[in-house]
């Protein structure tokens, strides 16, 4: 299969459904940006960096949420993998460090850093992990603040009428999962494989009605993708 192009479903939400496009068109494949999810930004009074030592993101959604909310660039700064420290990166952020990894190892990075003050976690209304009780079980003090949220985006019916024909599909997300388990309860397509980004994805697909799920090896789309030339 790895010498056959696929029709490749993006899920997630825009800007990333558009560079993970890019990376999927490179391998020569073809990639259809239809989003189950759409990032809002909330609107509030201004972010309170009192007594704040670092900052800690768990997307690329929360770095350019903050961007937008604060102009703070010289805050140290803890991402959860290489696309949200890239992401960092872009909006100006200097001092850097990626987990490589999920919500734990992050939490288990900034434990051995220990940075001084309060660790500030800007991310999303509704969290897909616990990242301020890991480090508080580590003795260490962190404050979360919400600054967007991702509601569900309907695909338009001509797409979802195309379901069943396409090759596979891409889930980053929990909430894309359970998305994409509703729309395939009601338009089975068991030929689709569904490639998941980490094993929190693939249990929200575990049932849905498609050909396979598979589990990318790490949480990084690097391991995402290659699961489509395996």
């Amino acid at each position: 299969m790895n010498a056959v192009s696929k029709s490749v479903w993006i899920t997630r939400a825009r800007p990333g459904a558009e560079a993970t496009a890019l990376r999927v068109r490179a391998l020569g494949h073809q990639a259809i940006v239809t989003p189950l999810l759409a990032v809002r930004n909330l609107d509030g009074p201004a972010i309170d960096l009192a007594g704040v030592g670092a900052l800690a993101f768990t997307s690329a959604n929360g770095v350019r949420a903050f961007a937008a909310h604060s102009a703070e660039r010289s805050l140290s700064v803890f991402a959860v993998g290489a696309g949200t420290a890239a992401a960092a990166l872009d909006a100006g952020f200097a001092d850097v460090q990626s987990a490589d990894g999920d919500v734990a190892a992050l939490a288990g990075l900034i434990a051995r850093v220990r940075p001084s003050g309060i660790v500030l976690h800007p991310g999303a209304r509704a969290l897909a992990g616990d990242l301020g009780g890991a480090l508080a079980g580590a003795g260490m003090t962190a404050r979360m603040v919400a600054l967007y949220e991702t509601i569900a985006e309907a695909p338009p019916a001509s797409f979802l009428d195309r379901i069943a024909g396409l090759d596979a599909v891409l889930v980053h997300s929990p909430k894309a999962g359970w998305r994409l388990a509703e729309i395939l309860t009601a338009r089975p397509a068991p030929r689709l494989v569904v490639f998941c980004l980490s094993p929190q994805v693939a249990e929200t697909v575990s049932k849905a009605a498609a050909g396979r799920v598979e589990t990318a090896a790490f949480p990084r789309e690097d391991a995402l993708l290659s699961l489509l030339q395996a």
